[in-house]
């Protein structure tokens, strides 16, 4: 086989077109080659690795480009911001009327920033990536100030005399001093691999993408206030927002997200986010019919790729936590892309769309609680009005009932740095609140090709999954499930703690949350599952009562197992958990593991878990297993937020060690 690669000097990712084992050998080499000295650019390197690999699932659908020629494109866009249906600056009453009842609000929140300190990012904010591997220190005073113009800009809007224009034009400036938009997380992508920012290379990244969309709405609607102040600022403000985003996104083939030449890199939430802001500001600001046209059809061809990346069955395999970064910014592309267009260019009626959509109602448990595989909290249910959006774009009445359920709970925040979905949010909040229809929550659902698999039955909801060992900010969890009893969790999936430098470098399987011995998994002959795409489920099924896999394939060959078929089957108020299985020698005892919360008691056979007024007892031959309870503290915020300070891993190890039988487990609740 051949390989094409670009060299980590002259830009991000490298491209390969190799089988796994290769992959290994070039980037051991590349390793050597470089001769890292630090684990800051060893991470760089991970962090390639972990987006290139083959992806097989990848299929030429191409949906976007078969809809128009770029030709015709250019004689169907809309020009001169015409697709902007929100009301002029000047107009009064429109704004008045646009924010209704928020109205007040949002004059109240600009005026609690009429003496805000804009916050310095200093150097050593960014190099304390290097150092620490803390994003935050760099992160928290960005956002602070990102959010400030946000709140600024609508509170001029809904006020329109004057009062707040100062402190953005203060905003505006300050941003356009900065050397870059991105997070020093990610700017380990830029040529020197180092996280302070450098002016020779703008980099597109997800903040990047996001703050260019907002500046781009402040341009649009105040630059002609600004010059009355004075033209510098609107001049300066173009003249950033092109050279950072608008030039770079057009000439700069090397942003691993946009999967220019495709070659088998990742293909995640990053395409539809950061494409989503970089057509918004083309849009807002571009007059050159052909540059626009270019940008749009540029921004088509790599929104395919995310397209063809992703199953068609419509799950996120990155957890509905990311639902709203992936298929959430799709739609916010698909909406633009619409809407320059003049309608001509839809997907809305795309069976894919829709089931990208729907996952989020699908996924979502009850009180709160979700299916939450991958990085992906086990809290958070959504936010309804984006998701209210994409259900009345898809006509998907579970989604809009869905999004009414959760519109009950949740109001409007204006927290938030995108200007343009909470415009969005605002346009549909009174119809939200009048919509009739009740929520169902829906019994069964399975995706074949991601290979998740959900079931409703009684006062039970069980989850378990396929998939491999490669998925976008994967866990080693093949095979795993999840159990909820009266939508509450008793068998857990932990999540993902706070991100630092660890969490996407050669580090991550340390972590004990990516591990599969600290999920509802086996330790084979004290192996764990491993990392890479071959570690997989196979022979995966999946019914209304029950889903069954052969995870032996995904473990190593030092786990020496020939096959471990893992069944889960709800009967009652049981679920029953069976591990079938051959080993071809034997090493160690094996250990099932399952993780849990609330308070555990042990007896000689069975297990008590009980979860608020829940209890569900785990029972087991105990002429087979032997059970430890073993106490892992949360002092991560983002895990003890969600779990309280500490889970429990029961281990039931073997007493045992033979090469064929079969291990049987019940739950009852």
């Amino acid at each position: 086989m051949k390989v094409a690669e670009t060299l980590p000097f002259e830009g991000f990712p490298i491209y390969f077109r190799l089988g796994y084992k290769s992959v290994i050998k070039r980037t051991k080499k590349l390793i050597n080659l470089i001769k890292m000295k630090t684990k800051f650019y060893f991470a760089f390197v991970v962090l390639c690795f972990f987006s290139l690999l083959r992806v097989s699932a990848y299929a030429e659908r191409n949906l976007l480009q078969g809809y128009i020629s770029l030709e015709e494109l250019k004689k169907n866009l809309v020009i001169d911001q015409k697709w902007v249906d929100f009301p002029s600056y000047e107009d009064r009453k429109g704004w008045k009327d646009f924010f209704g009842t928020y109205y007040d609000g949002l004059i109240k929140n600009g005026e609690k920033l009429l003496d805000y300190n804009w916050q310095v990012v200093k150097a050593s904010d960014y190099l304390e990536f290097e150092r620490t591997g803390n994003r935050e220190i760099m992160e928290t005073p960005f956002d602070r100030n990102n959010k400030a113009i946000v709140k600024l800009m609508l509170a001029e809007l809904a006020e329109g005399k004057g009062r707040f224009i100062d402190q953005l034009i203060n905003g505006v400036f300050h941003t356009c001093e900065m050397t870059s938009w991105a997070l020093s997380a990610h700017l380990i992508t830029q040529p020197s691999r180092r996280s302070l920012p450098t002016d020779k290379y703008p980099l597109i990244d997800l903040t990047a993408g996001d703050l260019s969309s907002l500046l781009s709405w402040v341009y649009y609607f105040m630059h002609e206030e600004f010059d009355k102040v004075n033209p510098e600022i609107s001049e300066r403000l173009y003249r950033e927002l092109d050279r950072r985003i608008m030039t770079p996104y057009l000439e700069n083939d090397k942003f691993w997200w946009m999967a220019v030449d495709y070659k088998g890199q990742m293909v995640n939430n990053w395409n539809p986010w950061c494409n989503s802001n970089c057509l918004m500001t083309f849009m807002l600001l571009e007059k050159d019919v052909d540059r626009l046209a270019r940008a749009v059809y540029r921004s088509m061809k790599s929104v395919d790729k995310f397209l063809n990346y992703v199953h068609a069955d419509g799950a996120c395999e990155e957890g509905p936590s990311y639902w709203g970064h992936a298929s959430g910014k799709l739609l916010d592309y698909l909406v633009l892309l619409n809407r320059a267009t003049g309608g001509k260019v839809s997907l809305f009626g795309n069976s894919q769309i829709k089931s990208m959509g729907e996952y989020i109602a699908r996924s979502y448990v009850g009180n709160g609680w979700v299916v939450n595989f991958a990085d992906a909290s086990a809290k958070g249910s959504g936010d309804p009005y984006l998701i209210y959006r994409y259900g009345k774009a898809v006509d998907s009445d579970i989604m809009m009932q869905f999004a009414v359920m959760l519109g009950k709970k949740a109001e409007l925040s204006f927290e938030g740095r995108d200007l343009f979905r909470i415009l969005e949010a605002v346009k549909v909040s009174d119809e939200l609140k009048s919509y009739e229809g009740e929520y169902h929550k829906a019994v069964y659902s399975w995706y074949p090709e991601t290979e998740f698999c959900y079931i409703r039955s009684g006062k039970a909801f069980f989850a378990a999954k396929g998939g491999y060992n490669d998925e976008s900010h994967n866990h080693n969890d093949a095979g795993t499930f999840s159990l909820w009893v009266n939508e509450t969790p008793v068998l857990i999936d932990a999540g993902v703690g706070t991100y630092t430098r660890q969490t996407f470098s050669s580090e991550r399987y340390s972590i004990w949350t990516m591990q599969s011995n600290y999920h509802n998994l086996p330790m084979i002959n004290g192996v764990p599952q491993k990392y890479g795409r071959k570690y997989k489920a196979t022979e995966v099924k999946a019914t209304k009562k029950g889903f069954s896999a052969n995870i032996a394939t995904a473990y190593p060959a030092e786990a020496d197992v020939k096959e471990w078929i893992r069944s889960y089957s709800l009967k009652g108020s049981s679920l029953i958990v069976k591990d079938q299985f051959e080993l071809g020698a034997l090493k160690e005892e094996n250990v099932v593991n399952f993780l849990t919360w609330g308070d555990v008691s042990i007896h000689d056979g069975w297990v008590d878990i009980c979860v608020d007024d829940v209890k569900v007892c785990l029972k087991f031959d105990n002429q087979k297993f032997v059970v430890k309870k073993e106490v892992v503290r949360l002092a991560d915020k983002k895990l003890s937020g969600v779990w309280g300070d500490e889970v429990y891993r029961l281990s039931l190890k073997a007493k045992h060690k033979v090469l064929k039988d079969i291990y049987e487990f019940t739950f009852s609740f």
